[in-house]
């Protein structure tokens, strides 16, 4: 029998292949690896895992060619916001190549970023769908943010601009709010996005009692590299946060799967630095709103009280008057019927008129004193009762949605909205359960 060479077999295997197969063929499969070559080549490896994705049913090698990729990266970066890179699952058009010197591969000559895309919306979708099932889709959405976000847990890079102009928009706001931040450090991009996150939360929980809210934000960097954030890990960690979570890791068209579990989204750094500082001058005006209102009603009460004690007092000397006229007159008629030996009683009745009028003088001296001194408790029992100083005393006051002051369980029912005031903010809940009190 005649006997062939390795290379005379692997060319008749090449002609069978090119003489039998199409020219391509379109490929559905996931990239184990992915890499750029120096000279703008670009390697793949294609795998095929069974059902439970722990076992590989086939492998291929195949390659990009750079002049290929030069013109398909692009495309598919700009319709899928992704660089292509190891396990994502795409779908290419490839053609089917046997070399005698490097056996089986694979050109890719067209790729399709519809699947991909379709892929990725799937596993958020399956993110998503796993948080919901374990009942925790919704639990930091649902937490009430705080009257006042002055303590800010930052996790971001130590070396982001975006941090850095986070921090700037808080110092310099229009203000004057003051926030107390710290940034706990975690990688924001690459392969240790995950783990060091996830670090940077669980430590932000261990002394959750310290701080207002936490904000993930993640400025300019690849758009590519938020595949990153879509893990569930990171998802459950930020649903199950003990306080409000603030995202803002993407752009305009961004989106991952921390924007629908966190408590509030924004865009930027710098739209995370609005959204506390808007938060903070709307808390102000609520303030000043509070403090206007008891100021106008002290003074009113104040301005009525000195009007009734002018009255009083108006009225008081008038009568005075009155009485030392009359005693006067009487004297005058007593001293002309007198004789000229009765003088002596008439000085004294002048004298008695004029200690009389004496007397008067002093009693209603001594009211307008008293009623002053009334005056005084009044002012003092009117600061007692300013709503600031009662709310920092450790009470407070809940108002129902349109304003009005619950002053009985009869003003409220089981799942009525209300908001509380505290001498440092306001509170929002809703009534889960009403006692009444037993007399």
């Amino acid at each position: 029998m005649e006997s062939l060479s390795l290379f005379e077999l692997n060319n008749l295997i090449r002609s069978l292949l090119e003489a039998e197969l199409p020219d391509t063929y379109w490929l559905e499969a996931e990239l184990s690896e992915a890499h750029l070559a120096s000279n703008g080549h670009f390697y793949v490896e294609f795998v095929q895992k069974d059902a439970t994705g722990r076992s590989f049913l086939a492998k291929a090698r195949g390659t990009m060619w750079a002049r290929t990729y030069s013109m398909l990266a692009p495309l598919f970066e700009k319709a899928t916001g992704e660089r292509l890179r190891a396990g994502m699952k795409v779908r290419v058009e490839v053609g089917v190549v046997f070399h005698e010197l490097y056996g089986y591969s694979l050109n890719i000559v067209n790729i399709d970023p519809s699947f991909t895309l379709g892929d990725m919306a799937r596993r958020r979708r399956e993110i998503l769908d796993q948080l919901e099932a374990d009942g925790i889709l919704h639990d930091n959405q649902q937490l009430p943010l705080p009257s006042l976000l002055r303590r800010i847990a930052v996790v971001s890079s130590v070396s982001a601009a975006g941090y850095g102009d986070f921090c700037d928009q808080l110092k310099n706001n229009d203000y004057g709010l003051a926030f107390d931040v710290r940034l706990f450090p975690a990688v924001m991009q690459g392969a240790n996005v995950e783990e060091s996150v996830l670090a940077a939360l669980a430590a932000i929980a261990d002394e959750a009692d310290q701080w207002d809210c936490a904000v993930i934000i993640r400025g300019g960097g690849a758009t590519s590299d938020l595949a990153d954030f879509d893990t569930y890990s990171l998802a459950a960690a930020v649903a199950q946060m003990p306080i409000p979570v603030i995202v803002g890791i993407g752009h305009e068209r961004d989106e991952t799967v921390l924007d629908y579990i966190a408590h509030t989204r924004v865009k930027t750094p710098t739209a995370a630095a609005a959204f506390l500082i808007d938060h903070g001058s709307e808390q102000l005006a609520i303030i000043d709103e509070l403090q206007r209102r008891l100021t106008q009603g002290v003074r009113l009460r104040v301005e009525n009280g000195v009007l009734r004690i002018q009255s009083w007092g108006n009225r008081l000397l008038q009568a005075v008057r009155m009485r030392v006229e009359s005693e006067k007159l009487h004297a005058e008629r007593m001293e002309g019927r007198l004789t000229h030996g009765a003088r002596t009683s008439i000085e004294q009745i002048r004298l008695k008129a004029t200690g009389l009028e004496t007397r008067l003088l002093q009693t209603t001296q001594l009211r307008l004193e008293k009623e002053k001194l009334n005056l005084e408790r009044l002012e003092g029992r009117l600061s007692t009762l300013d709503p600031v100083r009662l709310l920092r005393r450790g009470y407070t006051l809940t108002f129902t949605t349109d304003g009005r002051l619950v002053r009985s369980i009869k003003d409220i029912k089981k799942g009525d909205p209300i908001r509380t005031q505290l001498p440092d903010g306001i509170a929002y809940s809703e009534i889960n359960k009403i006692e009444e009190s037993i007399s």
